[in-house]
């Protein structure tokens, strides 16, 4: 596990856009796993400006999202699909139809989501994940005691991510969905290199117990300990509670 801390949030996303543009331009058919949520916010406004002011292409990658809400549809303006047009897709030349975000309106949710896992084999795998991590340790819609080896799922969210989403409902935690469609906590794992962002002291406990805790269901990010290529970019907020010494990122 590769733990980079940068200065602030804006270091933190631009040093994380680099990993995504070097991909892009090494395989520019690249299959990227995208996260929602106000910390890849950052890093979506900077792969915007390399589209606009440096040409990046993104004409050809493929695109998987990690989770939806159940029983929203696509043009809710809470979905996760106006967030990824809103934020980012609709800012860069990716192909409509190489763009997957789960669908939490589809009748048969069970099947709907062994599709999803068919076609993210079809593509080949998932080169890069982009990861953000709750306060309660979770990755994707994984709450802690999610299975460590789960798939794409239904999955019912806990309070405290309930709390926390309630901002986005206009503070009304009652405007919340209370389940959602998820990549599992297993086929995360599967991408090739895993990269979460985290900013800020609300997610430094969460931050320590995935990087330094043991491994543990109750935090399901701390599974990417046993990730062959996990990269965290952190804040030096988020990393404040860390025990042990790592790279400091001073160039960004």
């Amino acid at each position: 596990m590769r733990v980079i801390i940068t200065k602030d949030y804006d270091a933190m996303s631009r040093r994380a856009a680099g990993f995504v543009r070097e991909l892009i331009e090494r395989k520019p058919d690249a299959v990227i796993g995208f996260a929602t949520g106000s910390t890849p916010i950052g890093l979506y406004r900077e792969l915007i400006r390399m589209h606009r002011e440096e040409g990046l292409d993104f004409s050809k990658i493929v695109t998987f999202n990690l989770d939806e809400y159940i029983g929203l549809p696509k043009d809710h303006p809470e979905s996760y699909h106006t967030f990824m047009w809103e934020n980012l897709f609709k800012h860069i030349n990716v192909n409509p139809s190489n763009v997957h975000i789960p669908d939490g309106t589809v009748p048969d949710v069970e099947a709907y989501c062994e599709w999803y896992e068919e076609r993210i084999k079809k593509f080949g795998g998932i080169d890069l994940q982009i990861l953000g991590i709750g306060r309660d340790g979770h990755i994707g819609f994984n709450e802690p005691g999610s299975s460590l080896g789960s798939r794409t799922r239904i999955k019912t969210l806990a309070k405290e991510t309930l709390e926390d989403n309630a901002r986005f409902f206009g503070g009304d935690i009652n405007k919340v969905p209370k389940q959602a469609i998820t990549m599992g906590v297993g086929t995360i794992m599967e991408a090739k290199v895993l990269l979460l962002l985290a900013s800020g002291k609300k997610k430094a406990e969460a931050v320590k117990k995935t990087v330094e805790g043991p491994i543990t269901a109750m935090v399901p990010a701390s599974i990417m300990q046993l990730h062959p290529k996990a990269i965290l970019i952190l804040d030096q907020e988020a990393a404040s509670l860390l025990e042990r010494e790592y790279e400091y990122d001073s160039t960004v």
